[in-house]
């Protein structure tokens, strides 16, 4: 995607998940259009530069993007980016870590996603790339972290590709979809058109069947022989997903899902930790992180043998402690 195209998206405009005994995808996205205009926090600080709050950043087409914005201000910023269909609560394991451990944290709800605007336009990676471009100008962060679950694994590539000089140090993909998921002439190893068609059918039909369905079978593993299926987890992802846009959910498959984003891999200079479970039923494995960490100038694979997709809730002792290794790298 060229920068015209996206400075286009960024002054207002438009644009993981199932699989049975075959295979399945889910993923994740984030923001949107042009620079911030207000904000309006909701929790206030506790002493000095330490604070803990929450807020919206209002893009040029009116949509308001919710955030979180927690630690000193002062301090190392992380952003996490969420994957398809969820929110910035997909990411408390890391928040909660990651405040202790000093660091300001902060998440956001991509466009059409739990808190922010219901959109039924702009539910494509140049405007959720430019939603992030409107949130980290809002924040004016400097040398940020951008770590990205899925769908929010794509949207990292293509903003940290795009950002302004000095805004990113490093990032992390975590099960993200890049290079591009579907299967082409170009992309052989990629999962046929149908499978995503057959998301798109599902959530039409019966979506809070859909979004139970996700996180109780392929999502978290749980589908797997011996696996220790957590209720709470499951219901926590089914609220998630229901507190966001059907609309915005419909379209957000096919911009995880057909988005390439191998030119954006090339264009990153910053260093990029690739972290990817080998039992991922979602963003298989084969097709993404090899690839991906190859594309990169500055790319680091690291493979998780036998965990999930969601391996961020499910395996947080293992995934935390590596992330913090490569933060302070």
């Amino acid at each position: 995607m060229s920068d015209d195209r996206l400075e286009i998206h960024a002054n207002g405009t438009r644009r993981d998940v199932l699989g049975g005994a075959a295979a399945v995808a889910v993923l994740s996205a984030v923001p949107a259009s042009s620079t911030a205009s207000a904000a309006t926090p909701e929790a206030a600080s506790n002493q000095g530069a330490k604070t803990m709050s929450s807020g919206y950043v209002t893009t040029k087409d009116g949509v308001q993007i919710y955030y979180k914005d927690w630690g000193p201000k002062t301090a190392q910023a992380i952003v996490f980016h969420h994957g398809w269909p969820l929110s910035a609560d997909d990411w408390d394991a890391q928040m909660m870590y990651f405040l202790d451990k000093g660091f300001r944290v902060i998440a956001h709800d991509r466009r059409g996603h739990n808190r922010s605007t219901q959109t039924d336009t702009g539910n494509e990676m140049d405007t959720y790339a430019a939603d992030v471009i409107a949130l980290t100008d809002h924040l004016d962060l400097k040398n940020a972290i951008h770590v990205g679950h899925s769908t929010g694994g794509g949207e990292v590539a293509h903003y940290v590709a795009h950002a302004k000089p000095g805004r990113v140090s490093k990032a992390v993909l975590i099960g993200a979809v890049p290079p591009i998921m579907v299967k082409s002439d170009k992309n052989p190893g990629g999962l046929p058109i149908e499978v995503f068609d057959g998301f798109r059918a599902a959530l039409v039909a019966n979506r809070a069947q859909f979004y139970y369905d996700v996180p109780a079978g392929p999502f978290y593993g749980y589908n797997r022989p011996g696996a220790k299926v957590s209720q709470g987890v499951i219901d926590n992802w089914w609220r998630q997903g229901m507190a966001g846009g059907a609309k915005a959910h419909y379209d957000c498959i096919k911009a995880f899902s057909e988005t390439d984003f191998t030119d954006d891999l090339r264009k990153i200079d910053v260093p990029v930790l690739v972290m990817h479970g080998d039992d991922d039923q979602i963003v298989p494995y084969a097709d993404s992180a090899p690839l991906s960490a190859k594309l990169l100038k500055k790319g680091e694979l690291k493979t998780y043998k036998g965990l999930p997709h969601g391996m961020c809730t499910t395996h947080p002792e293992i995934i935390n402690p590596d992330l913090l290794a490569f933060f302070k790298a």
